[in-house]
Order: structure tokens, then sequence, then C-alpha cells
């Protein structure tokens, strides 16, 4: 963190932009979108690439699971908890062959916490990738 109550986690993907992992306001986190890279890695979970880097084949489950996983280093990093989460928005490539599997494996993280949610199909993320979720939390 930084003075302008900005995050940075050492344990999340490196951004692919010019923003934080995370931003406090207040008792508030914004994290920024986040997907299922690892990092200091070019590797993606879940997702074969051509030499082009064009995709393959990419295994929608395994990317849920990094990309929730990215979300809970950021929170802990940032002093919150995966409870504290109020709001999700997730940004999927294929609704129509994903939502089902992001659903099933979403349930599994929360069981009996819920946030809201916001679910919506986009053309592209910025990388290789299927899914990209945005999340508030607060801070106690």
């Amino acid at each position: 963190m930084n003075g302008q109550n900005i995050f940075i986690s050492q344990r999340a993907p490196e951004p692919v932009g010019p923003y934080p992992h995370a931003r406090r306001v207040g008792n508030l986190l914004f994290v920024s979108g986040i997907g299922p890279r690892e990092r200091g890695s070019k590797k993606i979970p879940g997702v074969e690439l051509d030499a082009n880097g064009n995709i393959l084949s990419y295994d929608f489950e395994t990317q849920c699971h990094s990309v929730l996983k990215n979300i809970r280093y950021i929170l802990e990093d940032a002093g919150s908890r995966w409870e504290n989460i109020i709001d999700v928005t997730a940004f999927l490539i294929d609704i129509k062959k994903d939502f089902a599997t992001f659903n099933r494996v979403y349930a599994e993280y929360f069981k009996t916490h819920l946030p809201t949610r916001t679910t919506v199909e986009v053309t592209a993320l910025p990388t290789p990738i299927a899914i990209e979720l945005k999340v508030i939390a607060t801070i106690d």
C-alpha cells in the first residue's frame, strides 16, 4: 500500500495496465478486474495457446478456481477477507457455454456468505482468458 490507499498484491498476477489491484476508499475496498493468470508467469491456468497466442482450448472450471484464488490473495494482502465481499461483477466470454459451470464453482466459494452479483458476457478480455472478476469488499 502507499499513501493513496492503493494496493498491489505480491501474490496475485501483475496488472496488465497502469492500475493497482485494489484501492481503499473509507472502509470499502474496490478490486480491479482480475483474471486467472499466475504471478510472474505467462502461463494461464486452464488455457492452451498456439505459437501465435491464439486460444486452442480452455478449461473454464480451472480458470474459475484460479481467478477466485487471485481475488482472495488481493483481499488478504489489502487487509480484508473473503467474508467481507459485498459485490461481485463477473465478465464471461461465453455465457451460454460457461454460465452453469461458473454458478457451480461460485457456489463452492460462497456457501453461506452471499454478496450481490452481476454477470455479463463480453466479446473479449485483455488477455486470452474466459473470465474476469471485479469485487467490492469492506475492510474492518
